[in-house]
């Protein structure tokens, strides 16, 4: 009901910035729209791509405590199958890299959730992450001189509107990889400010909190020291 979701807007506190400490924990965030089915799916959809973020760095050895909040550890550490939707069994396009089968069919499995949910903002926010991960490929290709069509996913999913020239400039300017994350979801979270259907109180704008959590969950995982080195004598 959009009573339901205007009182959970106006109790929800407030994200502050990209860098803050987030209010909220991303299970408490589902736990928050345990009674509205539509927002439900549309934010473990969303939250769903953070945990394949860390299924992805855990099995390369670079983030050693998962916390998934849709799948379990045992999925994340590749323990378990994933569901079927996850699978890319519809995609005929070959991959040389094994992963972007997984994210071809997670941002088809977002399409398919916001299509279903008749979301504007999930399908905004699809297009905006395949647009920004296939132009982001295609950087990297010409730099190594490799053929860039072998490595993009779900083409027909990018928005063809956007204007990605700045977003792109701040990444490859950027002093160190981590400097490069934080320029992209920088720009992320400028294009949620612009996106966000703030004042809508309809299930979009949950959505579009939800997102801004998620991105504030990251960066607290990017920057925290490691436990193995919290106790370590400064250089």
């Amino acid at each position: 009901m959009a009573t339901d979701t205007y009182y959970l807007l106006t109790a929800l506190p407030s994200l502050g910035s990209l860098g803050d400490s987030p209010p909220l924990s991303l299970h408490e965030m589902l736990d928050e729209v345990a009674g509205l089915a539509a927002a439900r799916e549309l934010i473990e959809t969303i939250l769903l791509g953070d945990d394949l973020l860390q299924r992805e760095a855990g099995l390369a050895g670079e983030l050693a405590e998962l916390q998934p909040t849709v799948l379990t550890v045992e999925q994340l550490q590749d323990e378990a199958p994933l569901p079927d939707y996850l699978s890319g069994e519809e995609d005929t396009e070959a991959y040389r890299v094994a992963g972007d089968r997984l994210w071809a069919a997670y941002f088809r499995h977002m399409a398919a959730v916001a299509h279903r949910r008749r979301s504007a903002f999930l399908a905004e926010w699809v297009g905006l992450e395949v647009a920004l991960r296939n132009t982001l490929v295609e950087v990297r290709a010409k730099a190594l001189d490799l053929p860039a069509e072998a490595y993009l996913v779900a083409t027909d999913l990018a928005a063809d509107d956007l204007d990605l020239t700045a977003m792109i400039s701040e990444w490859s300017s950027a002093r160190d990889p981590l400097a490069g994350l934080r320029a992209l979801d920088n720009a992320r979270w400028r294009w949620l400010d612009e996106n966000d259907h703030w004042f809508s109180f309809a299930t979009d704008e949950l959505a579009a909190y939800a997102v801004k959590l998620m991105l504030l969950h990251r960066w607290i995982r990017l920057t925290e020291p490691h436990p193995s080195e919290a106790g370590a004598p400064a250089p």
